[in-house]
């Protein structure tokens, strides 16, 4: 079980390396014009129905397995406001890693549930670590551009996106070791992840998805959240 949960839970976080792999591909394949941009703005709508389908479908219902619906809206609200606080934060302090930081923020938690979740139910397990995977691909290749644009190399911008690819081993061994007797815990954190996300989705992310009107980007979310229908259809 142990080799299960390193397993999948780098399979989720390699694919943040391998955006970045694929936004330096995308750099040096397109020159700045209305086709780049609709690209990047498509990804992001992509990355938005792949988050999307993961709250539906893993985090919110297997949430509510385990805890009552009152305590849930709690939870949900709750992930909500810290995620308010700290992308306030984050905003005001990172400045040109915001994206990276923002893409943690739900990475952490839903990688500490993923370790926690193998313990008990080996096939949701695989479904959220593909959820993670298809989520973080989109979100580093918009994080590699940014750090570009804010002045990084693109050796330092590769090599921050490799190191971030291992952060969700070291959290799902957490939840693996401390969480999986805790299946209270672990449902607490899936709605408190899924308030959090939520706010993500239409504080920073959906906001950007317009670009000059131009509405078929928004279809990128559809095909994301089909996607995940697909992904968790194998449960």
């Amino acid at each position: 079980m142990l080799s299960s949960v390193i397993l999948f839970s780098l399979l989720s976080g390699i694919t943040v390396f391998l955006g970045g792999l694929f936004a330096l591909f995308f750099e040096k394949s397109f020159k700045k014009g209305f086709l780049k941009e609709e690209i990047i703005h498509f990804f992001i709508a992509f990355g938005t129905g792949i988050m999307l389908s993961a709250i539906s479908f893993v985090l919110v219902p297997h949430g509510l397995e385990k805890i009552d619906v009152l305590v849930a809206i709690l939870l949900i609200l709750l992930g909500g406001v810290i995620f308010y606080i700290l992308d306030s934060y984050i905003q005001k302090k990172a400045g040109n890693i915001s994206q990276i930081m923002a893409m943690l923020l739900d990475f952490i938690p839903e990688s500490i549930a993923l370790g926690a979740l193998f313990a008990y139910d080996y096939k949701v397990g695989m479904v959220l670590a593909l959820f993670i995977g298809l989520q973080n691909f989109p979100e580093s290749f918009n994080s590699f551009i940014e750090l570009r644009f804010s002045g990084f190399k693109i050796k330092s911008s590769l090599i921050i996106l490799f190191l971030l690819s291992f952060i969700g081993v070291i959290f799902s061994l957490f939840g693996y070791y401390f969480l999986s007797k805790s299946p209270f815990i672990t449902s607490a954190l899936m709605l408190f992840a899924s308030g959090g996300i939520l706010y993500l989705i239409f504080q920073d992310i959906a906001p950007s998805l317009r670009y000059k009107n131009n509405r078929l980007i928004a279809i990128g979310v559809n095909i994301g959240f089909i996607v995940g229908i697909y992904g968790n259809s194998f449960t």
